[in-house]
């Protein structure tokens, strides 16, 4: 009987097209063990990494280099150089999927993937650890207009490619050919390269309809991805659509992601006063959904947006670490060859050249973010300014 019922969730679950989360894959750099820690897999010590999202060989990055006359691999060349100096040791954007895909979702080789490929073979060269995001949903314009790419994103935007079967059926078909596309400046797949250790299905999805779809969408990407041969951990954003944070819960992913904007954003001038009061704490309202305590976290963007101030990164990389993070990526960083005017993300503006006390500050909070214990707490302002990194 007890081996019928094995088989039947099997059928069922081959039927329903969902793949089960693979065994631990011993090649892969980490992995998440039962409890939800991110650990590596050689001597299953908790991992940690912190960086950046850098965004020069897609949509407004890739348009205003070429506007200059920039040499975008030499500019790429350039910001590596410069985040290898600030000590990061962790990369993620979400890929501008309407710049590579079509409306069927086959993945086209065109200047945006050579780029993004050059990138990551830099990235690798400094050690600098890969989280892909292969799905954004984002046109590609701002802060201009968005081109007609003619993508499933553009077709059906943000809200409807989560609902809309064709869509979906797309999205899968991109990803399946994304994982195994053959990077020509490392010889290997994505799925293969031991430097991209996880993937986040997609970029701030905004869920509508009942609570089963969401799971049931989660789940056929993520299936879709694993098909493909990956076996490294697969994060879903949570924070986004808060009222389907259970049916994220639930799916058969491995981590969730989450993001930090404590000061707002676009407030279209420079940020004054004293703001540490406002990351004291990275309150999560999802601690009491069962299935999010087996779940791994990371924060895919934070920035203080709008403040200059040097003093905001390390007291947010230590909340991080208060709320259990072991992966946190600020977005975004300028390239170099733009950075003087700050054109691409105002709200956002971090360059060792032009902004180096933020710089420097990115640089404390790595070691901040490394250094501190995961889940120790440290009071509120003005006690939590005394606390000090141990030796």
């Amino acid at each position: 009987m007890i081996r019928r019922t094995a088989l039947l969730i099997a059928v069922l679950l081959t039927m329903k097209g969902f793949a089960q989360r693979p065994a631990v894959d011993k090649t892969a750099l980490v992995y998440v063990d039962k409890t939800g820690v991110l650990r590596y897999t050689k001597d299953q010590q908790e991992a940690v990494f912190f960086g950046v999202n850098y965004t020069a060989p897609f949509a407004y990055g890739y348009r205003s280099h070429k506007a200059l006359g920039a040499d975008l691999k030499k500019a790429i060349d350039d910001d590596v150089y410069h985040l290898a100096r600030l000590g990061i040791d962790a990369f993620r954007v979400h890929v501008w999927d309407t710049e590579i895909t079509d409306a069927q979702g086959n993945l086209l080789t065109n200047g945006h993937l050579d780029l993004f490929d050059y990138l990551i073979s830099k990235l690798k060269e400094r050690k600098i650890k890969i989280l892909l995001t292969p799905i954004a949903f984002w046109g590609n314009g701002y802060p201009e207009k968005d081109e007609n790419t003619g993508s499933f994103s553009y077709i059906y935007g943000k809200e409807k490619a989560l609902v809309n079967d064709t869509a979906i059926r797309a999205q899968e078909n991109y990803v399946k050919q994304f994982f195994v596309h053959v990077n020509p400046y490392t010889g290997m797949t994505y799925k293969n390269d031991p430097d991209i250790i996880a993937t986040e299905i997609n970029n701030e999805p905004h869920h509508s309809g009942p609570q089963e779809g969401a799971t049931n969408y989660v789940n056929r990407l993520a299936a879709a991805i694993r098909s493909t041969g990956w076996k490294k951990p697969v994060f879903y954003n949570i924070s986004e659509s808060p009222y389907y944070a259970a049916a994220v819960a639930k799916a058969d992913i491995d981590g969730v992601s989450f993001q930090w904007y404590p000061t707002g954003l676009v407030a279209n001038r420079t940020l004054q006063g004293n703001l540490l009061p406002n990351v004291d704490h990275y309150r999560i309202p999802f601690d009491t959904i069962p299935a999010f305590h087996n779940k791994a976290r990371m924060v895919y963007e934070f920035d203080a947006g709008d403040v200059l101030q040097p003093v905001m990164y390390p007291a947010m990389a230590r909340s991080f670490r208060t709320a259990g993070f072991q992966w946190a990526t600020q977005f975004a960083y300028d390239p170099m060859a733009t950075a003087y005017a700050n054109t691409e993300y105002q709200t956002h503006y971090l360059n060792m050249i032009y902004t180096p006390e933020k710089a420097i500050s990115l640089l404390i909070a790595g070691k901040v973010f490394h250094q501190l214990p995961r889940n120790k707490s440290y009071g509120s302002y003005p006690a939590d300014t005394l606390s000090v990194i141990p030796d």
